[in-house]
C-alpha cells in the first residue's frame, strides 16, 4: 500500500501534462518513484529547453482531488496497489491512478462486458437484460459503461448480482442525467470507477480512452446491437488488442442498429444466443491475458539497463522520429519499423514525448507534436 504523500505522487505525476499512462510507467521504471521522477523533470525540461512542457501538474489541485474524493465517498487507488484490478493491470497501458465509488471486491469475479447501442431496440434492451442476468447467475460480474440503451439495460439487470461501471467523467458525476438513480444503485451495491478526477465532465475525447478500460477489466465483450460505425466497435477493437474474447449478439439485417454487430460475427466474433455460449467459450478458452511482461513500460530488460553506444542512440532517436508522423501510430507498429532491443525503442519514445516532440495518445498510440 502506498502511504498518503505516495499517492498523491502518483496522482501529481499523472496529471502532468504530455504524460500518459505508458510515460508513467516508464518514468517510475527509470527514476523508481513517482517522487524522483517529478523531481527529475525540471531537469529534463532544462536540457530540452522546454521548461514549461515538462512542468508537474499543480500538487495542490492533486491535493483538492484526494479530499473531494473522500468527501464523496470516493478513493483513488493505485496501479501498485492490492486493490487495483488484476485484470485491467495486464492491459498494455493501465491507468496508474483510477478513482473508485463502491466495491473493490468486485475486481475478483471474472468479468464480461456488454455494451451496445444507445438507441437500442425494445429486444436488444431484453437480450442485454437476460444476458446480464444468466451471466450474473453463474458467477459473473458485468461490466460496461453506463450508456443509454444496451449498457443501462446490462447494468440495471446485474445489480444484485453484480456489476461494475466505467465512466468517462468523475465517478460523482451522473452522465447520462437519466442514469442518476442508476448511478447512486451501482455505487451503493457494485462499483465505479474512471481514470478522469472528481467532478471533471465528459469530453466526446475520453470515451475511447473509457472503452478501453471496459475491456481491460473483462474476459470478454458481448455486443449487442451496434451500428456499423458505432463507437461500441472500438471497444471491441480494444478487446482484440488485449487479448479478450469477443462475442456479438446477430441481428436482423435490414436494421442499421445490428450492421456492426453481424460484421463482427462475419469478421470472427463468437456467435451469441444465450448466456451459455459465453460460458463455454471461455470455458475452451485456456489462454492468459496478455502478460505485462511484454508492455512498453516494462521492456526495460530487453536493452534498455545496458550502455548503449550514444552513436547508436542518436541514430535510434533520429530514426523514431522519421517513423513517426502527425497521426498516431500504434507503439506496436513503432517497435517493429525500429528494428532495436524494445527497452531501447521504449526509452527513446520516453525522452521524445518528454522533451515535446511527440505526444502520447490513448490506446498506446505516439505520434509528432504539434509545430508551433
Amino acid at each position: 500500500m502506498l502511504s498518503d504523500e505516495e499517492r498523491l505522487d502518483w496522482l501529481q505525476l499523472i496529471r502532468t501534462p504530455t504524460i500518459g499512462p505508458i510515460t508513467f510507467h516508464r518514468l517510475i521504471a527509470r527514476y523508481g518513484s513517482a517522487a524522483e521522477a517529478l523531481r527529475a523533470l525540471p531537469d529534463l525540461a532544462r536540457k530540452a529547453g522546454r521548461r514549461a512542457a515538462l512542468k508537474p501538474a499543480d500538487r495542490g489541485a492533486a491535493e483538492v482531488e484526494l479530499t473531494e474524493a473522500d468527501r464523496r465517498g470516493a478513493r483513488a487507488i493505485a496501479f501498485c496497489e492490492p486493490d487495483y484490478p488484476k485484470m485491467l493491470a495486464a492491459i498494455p497501458d493501465p491507468p496508474p491512478v483510477l478513482f473508485l465509488r463502491g466495491h473493490a471486491s468486485l475486481f475478483d469475479p471474472p468479468a464480461i462486458a456488454i455494451i451496445g447501442a444507445r438507441n437500442a431496440s425494445g429486444v436488444g434492451r431484453k437480450i442485454a437484460r437476460s444476458l446480464a442476468a444468466d451471466l450474473g447467475a453463474a458467477g459473473v460480474v458485468i461490466v460496461s459503461g453506463l450508456a443509454r440503451g444496451i449498457d443501462g439495460a446490462a447494468q440495471d439487470a446485474a445489480l444484485a448480482s453484480g456489476t461494475i461501471a466505467v465512466v468517462a467523467g468523475g465517478v460523482d458525476v451522473v452522465y447520462p442525467p437519466e442514469h442518476e438513480d442508476l448511478t447512486e444503485r451501482i455505487a451503493r451495491q457494485g462499483a465505479i470507477i474512471s481514470e478522469n478526477p472528481m467532478g471533471y465532465g465528459p469530453v466526446g475525447r475520453d470515451f475511447p480512452r473509457r472503452n478501453r478500460l471496459i475491456s481491460g477489466l473483462s474476459r470478454g465483450v458481448i455486443v449487442v446491437e451496434a451500428a456499423a460505425k458505432s463507437g461500441t466497435l472500438i471497444t471491441a477493437r480494444f478487446a482484440l488488442e488485449q487479448g479478450r474474447e469477443v462475442f456479438a449478439v446477430p441481428g436482423s439485417p435490414l436494421d442499421p442498429r445490428c450492421h456492426g454487430a453481424n460484421r463482427l460475427i462475419r469478421d470472427g466474433a463468437n456467435l451469441v444466443e444465450r448466456a451459455e455460449d459465453v460460458l463455454a467459450a471461455l470455458a475452451e478458452q485456456q489462454r492468459s491475458v496478455r502478460e505485462t511482461g511484454r508492455d512498453l513500460f516494462n521492456w526495460g530488460e530487453d536493452g534498455a539497463d545496458q550502455e548503449p553506444d550514444p552513436a547508436a542512440v542518436a541514430s535510434l532517436r533520429r530514426r523514431v522520429v522519421e517513423i513517426l508522423s502527425f497521426t498516431p501510430l500504434h507503439r506496436d507498429e513503432i517497435l517493429r519499423e525500429a528494428d532495436a532491443a524494445p527497452g531501447l525503442v521504449a526509452d527513446t519514445l520516453l525522452d521524445l514525448v518528454l522533451t515535446g516532440q511527440a505526444v502520447e495518445h490513448e490506446g498506446g498510440r505516439f505520434s509528432l507534436a504539434p509545430q508551433d
